[in-house]
């Protein structure tokens, strides 16, 4: 970064230091074209001078290089999404990692499942190859995922074009997101109109035909109103077979600030997403020592040219944020969202038998849901005494129309070999499953930040939901049910420091799921009467700024399940509730410049997760003290960035886990996924100050390793050696 210092010099070579400031439009004037290429908005002036006093001395303009470690690295200092306030990090007792714009781009991320790759303590899962599928801390979820602090929970994947940064926030978040959040939530913070005149235009291609292009173009119309549009297209093949994606979407977003005071944001998105529906690989049945098939990385089980998945994704949004004299603020957030969701799959539904095959099933899938949302948060800075408080109290209203129909294969399930595994199927006409869902939520919330002293801080909240449920489901009317429930998220969290740049926590936090479940579908006749689940997390961590732009946290934690819903182990007709799943575990993260030339992002996570009732029976009964599907015990990641000079860069990263059952073993089945440990490495070149190229090589060693499953004959097997190229331009 740099920096232009006016100096001002008279007859006598006396030196008058001067801050630059608005009030004066003659210096304002005279520095504007000298100040065009440095691009900082936030110049400031203190003394104001006439123009004949200027007359008779000359101008001297000194350019001193700063570097600023903070501005481009891979550590953010302060989030609002985890207390709904402006807070460093340091101070919120709540595992969080933040991946940031810089390491979106260093790294090429696409996607939300390629961004928390790195990140300690949540890993992706397989989703049937249809949507985001992410698991925190033992608890997958599909519908734990928010957009500027907003519910964004339907089942597709999710792009990063408009992204500024990605927050991954550990444990449950019942006092600020309401329901869900049973292991964690993710929010994605969009891009925003500023008043920097600075364009981008990206370019990428790479392995298995990938084409992708992208610009943002950003602009400040006048002194009050900016002006953002981000947009891209992509179309890409894959090392599977038969398997191909198509993305668009764009994002016009407005900025308004008819004062200092006052700041209103308004955004439309249009995100179209085609892609085959993959849902990887099967099994061979071998009892409690069953392993993946082993075939070719390429090959598709069922019929890829069957297996279409498109998802359309219409948003508006407007937010307003105001200030008021007396140290109180107010936000107002509304979203509303149309989501077009179908997706049909043929694929395998069984494991390699012993005379070599497998059964192909498959079916379709149509979602169609709106969603709108309001939120409305006041913020009061005052004091007792010496104590200092920043309360919250808000309002959230949540109306959400759901509907979702499948139809299925129609006549006998085919049964090729496993080494030819192709299937033609033909689909009924009629619904196997036809379900309206109507909710209605309302929420509100309080929640204090108490500063006692320079040592000790408390967080501490309640929110309470009442979330109306109207179920209709014409297949099975039995199911149908208009249920009421209302629940109270507690939140307490404890900071201390003993020396400024550490913080030491503990936290107690809970959330409530619902018997609707996460896609507003799961009441059953034997379930609706019951209450919601809860999820119950006990966490505590250290959080220290080792630099000003490197950052180290750790924390251990207990998150248990209870009210779970579990088919009566000594009465099979019979549906109970339980408490019975809990996670332990430990978080390592590093993030940030530990350097001048050296960056770093990563962590490793400890998890101790299993089963803590016998639930189900037979031979498909899951027993006490069952470690968890999905859920390795060990997992590792660390990527390092090393500036080598002003135009050389190169980057070497690495993901390893051990290993992990492809779901929770049942007395009769267990299928294990081998650990493994994969290098990633990126070079780039700043060719000049516009033009940037880089290479990003993903599994470097070409190493053939499982990356994630929904079950245990839906298997995705990770990429192999594949390389891609960006040229960024900027203007």
């Amino acid at each position: 970064m740099k920096i232009v210092y006016l100096a001002i010099l008279n007859e006598n070579d006396y030196h008058l230091g001067m801050e630059i400031c608005n009030k004066s439009k003659y210096i304002i004037k005279t520095v504007t074209y000298i100040l065009l290429g440095s691009l900082l908005p936030n110049i400031s002036i203190a003394n104001t001078f006439e123009k004949n006093s200027l007359d008779d001395k000359k101008i001297e303009l000194i350019e001193i290089e700063v570097k600023d470690n903070v501005a481009r690295t891979y550590l953010k200092k302060r989030i609002s999404s985890a207390t709904k306030t402006d807070t460093r990090i340091r101070d919120i007792p709540q595992s969080i990692s933040v991946i940031t714009e810089e390491q979106i781009k260093d790294q090429s991320l696409l996607g939300l499942t390629d961004a928390i790759k790195y990140s300690p303590g949540v890993m992706t899962g397989q989703g049937e190859g249809n949507r985001d599928s992410v698991w925190f801390r033992g608890n997958q979820s599909t519908s734990d995922l928010f957009v500027d602090g907003v519910r964004d929970d339907v089942q597709y994947y999710r792009d990063l074009y408009n992204i500024d940064r990605v927050e991954v926030l550990m444990g449950p978040n019942g006092m600020i997101f309401g329901r869900g959040g049973v292991g964690g939530v993710i929010n994605r913070v969009t891009k925003e109109a500023h008043w920097e005149n600075k364009n981008e235009l990206r370019m990428q291609g790479g392995a298995y035909n990938h084409k992708r292009s992208s610009i943002d173009l950003n602009s400040g119309i006048n002194e009050t109103l900016a002006v953002r549009i981000n947009a891209m297209i992509e179309d890409s093949g894959s090392f599977r077979q038969g398997v191909e994606s198509e993305k668009k979407a764009i994002n016009p977003t407005f900025t308004f600030k008819p004062s200092d005071k006052t700041k209103i944001v308004v955004g439309m998105e249009y995100f179209n997403d085609k892609r085959t529906n993959d849902r990887g690989i099967p099994s061979v049945d071998n009892g409690l020592k069953s392993y993946p098939y082993s075939t070719s990385r390429s090959t598709f089980f069922g019929n890829a040219s069957q297996s279409p998945n498109e998802a359309i994704v219409k948003n508006g949004y407007a937010i307003i944020d105001h200030t008021f004299d007396n140290s109180m603020s107010v936000k107002n957030t509304t979203r509303f969202s149309d989501y077009d969701k179908y997706y049909q799959n043929v694929y395998a539904n069984s494991s390699v038998q012993a005379n070599g095959t497998l059964t192909i099933d498959g079916y379709y899938d149509n979602t169609q849901r709106q969603n709108f949302f309001n939120q409305t948060d006041l913020i009061y800075n005052f004091k007792t005494g010496s104590v200092s408080h920043k309360l919250l109290t808000g309002l959230e209203i949540g109306l959400q129309e759901n509907q979702n129909y499948r139809i299925v294969n129609s006549g006998t399930d085919p049964t090729p070999l496993a080494s030819n595994p192709f299937a033609l199927l033909t689909f009924n006409s009629s619904r196997s499953r036809n379900a309206y869902t109507d909710i209605s939520n309302q929420a509100i919330y309080l929640q204090d930040q108490i500063y006692l002293n320079e040592q000790f801080q408390i967080v501490t909240g309640l929110r309470y939901d009442q979330f109306k449920t109207k179920f209709n489901d014409s297949v099975t009317p039995s199911n149908s049910a208009n249920v009421n429930d209302q629940f109270i998220s507690p939140r307490a969290g404890l900071v201390y420091k003993p020396i400024e740049p550490v913080s030491l926590y503990t936290n107690y936090s809970l959330s409530y799921l619902p018997r609707t479940g996460e896609q507003l579908t799961s009441l059953t006749s034997s379930i609706k009467s019951f209450g919601p689940e809860k999820i119950t997390n006990i966490e505590a961590g250290i959080k220290y700024d080792l630099l000003q732009s490197f950052s180290i946290s750790s924390a251990i934690y207990r998150l248990e399940r209870s009210n779970m819903t579990i088919t009566d182990p000594s009465n099979s007709s019979n549906i109970i509730i339980v408490d019975g799943q809990v996670t332990k575990g430990f978080e390592l993260g590093v993030a940030g410049k530990l350097f001048d030339s050296y960056s770093m992002y990563g962590g490793y996570t400890y998890q101790d997760a299993e089963i803590t009732k016998n639930q189900g029976t037979g031979s498909t009964q899951i027993t006490s003290g069952t470690s968890l599907g999905h859920v390795p015990e060990h997992t590792f990641s660390l990527w390092n960035k090393y500036e080598m000079n002003e135009t050389w860069i190169a980057a070497l990263g690495v993901i390893s886990r051990s290993d992990m059952f492809a779901a929770t073993p049942t007395t009769s089945t267990a299928v294990k996924l081998p650990g493994y440990a994969r290098l990633d490495a990126a070079i780039y070149a700043n060719i000049n100050k516009q033009t940037k190229l880089q290479l990003n090589i993903e599994n470097l060693l070409d190493k053939t390793y499982y990356q994630s499953a929904h079950n245990n004959n839906n298997i995705m097997y990770g990429y192999p050696l594949t390389a891609r190229a960006t040229l960024t331009y900027t203007f």
